[in-house]
């Protein structure tokens, strides 16, 4: 088995791909500056607390461990904050995935499995979205996670090394039984805003236009379980450790839940109903983001096991009972 470097290891996405690569017999280290990770969130491998820019530290690092592979978490993500920080976003997350790989390419470490997203494409021209779709973000958060896909394949290219891009629709749900899950500051995803609505921790949740080209007039989102992404992960860092071919693929289930239907499972699995407010469109929203996920499939052997009610029952155990003992 490999020795894997997970950065943002201590976050959201980062700790579940911890605790899959660790069920998979891989060995984990864990490199997080906590800006965004908690320390409570580490358990599957030695913490090292560090800076992605930080090329020093990161070359230490290596030196240290001498990871097989790099699985490349550490991002800021909040898409809002882009738009009003843009310079922020750039220098962390395009600057650091660039001193990464070249830290990677000085200890000859090749492999790159890379946490993208489907605000790579922008605004949807058709759906189901598959990787073939024109790739034009509408916001900087966007631009960053375009750029760093781009840099990484010129880079494997070039010097022989290898990538996937994972590009993730709706992450969400969360692991309770191990202690990890969804908490971001700001919060901006619906499950969580629902639930924490739900639960008195936040005034209402809005409904962001009720006369979207859907089903029912609202936003239709395509939700995967952070668990069926960290697998993605360990079978994408597993072929590429195998000498298997570069690829980039979406992560999705291939459906999609509108505002209105979340609502719904939330009410059938809690038996409470979230108190809700239509509110106008917002900018920069589509109507819906649904993956194509027929490449993912074939390439990987890989789908989507949870689906959305399995997905609300791990959030709201985690955010009614969990989260409160945690960062009480």
């Amino acid at each position: 088995m490999a020795t894997i470097l997970v950065t943002g290891g201590a976050g959201y996405v980062g700790s579940h791909c911890c605790l899959a690569l660790k069920r998979a017999g891989h060995d984990v280290v864990v490199y997080d500056n906590l800006f965004n990770g908690h320390a409570s969130f580490v358990k599957w491998g030695p913490f090292k607390n560090g800076d992605i820019r930080d090329k020093a530290r990161l070359t230490e690092v290596f030196a240290r461990h001498k990871p097989d592979a790099v699985i490349h978490c550490a991002a800021l993500i909040e898409v809002g904050e882009s738009v009003k920080f843009p310079d922020r976003f750039y220098d962390n997350n395009v600057t650091g995935a660039l001193v990464l790989l070249d830290v990677m390419r000085e200890a000859g470490v090749k492999p790159f499995v890379f946490s993208s997203t489907c605000a790579t494409y922008g605004a949807p021209q058709r759906l189901p979205m598959d990787e073939t779709h024109t790739q034009n973000p509408v916001s900087p958060y966007g631009w960053t996670k375009l750029m760093v896909e781009r840099a990484s394949r010129d880079i494997a290219a070039s010097y022989g090394s290898s990538f996937a891009h994972l590009r993730y629709f709706n992450a969400a749900g969360a692991t309770p039984t191990e202690g990890i899950g969804e908490r971001h500051d700001p919060e901006t995803h619906a499950i969580p805003l629902a639930l924490l609505t739900l639960l008195g921790r936040r005034e209402g949740f809005k409904i962001f236009g009720q006369d979207w080209d859907t089903r029912d007039g609202s936003c239709l989102r395509d939700y995967v379980h952070v668990l069926d992404l960290a697998d993605a992960h360990v079978r994408a860092v597993e072929r590429l450790l195998g000498g298997g071919a570069s690829l980039a693929a979406n992560l999705g289930t291939g459906d999609g839940v509108t505002v209105l239907e979340l609502l719904a499972a939330i009410e059938r699995v809690t038996g409470r109903r979230v108190p809700a407010a239509a509110a106008p469109r917002r900018e920069g929203d589509a109507p819906a983001l649904v993956a194509d996920t027929s490449l993912v499939k074939r390439e990987l052997g890989w789908s989507a096991q949870r689906g959305i009610d399995a997905i609300i029952a791990d959030a709201w155990t985690w955010h009614a009972e969990v989260e409160p003992k945690l960062f009480a």
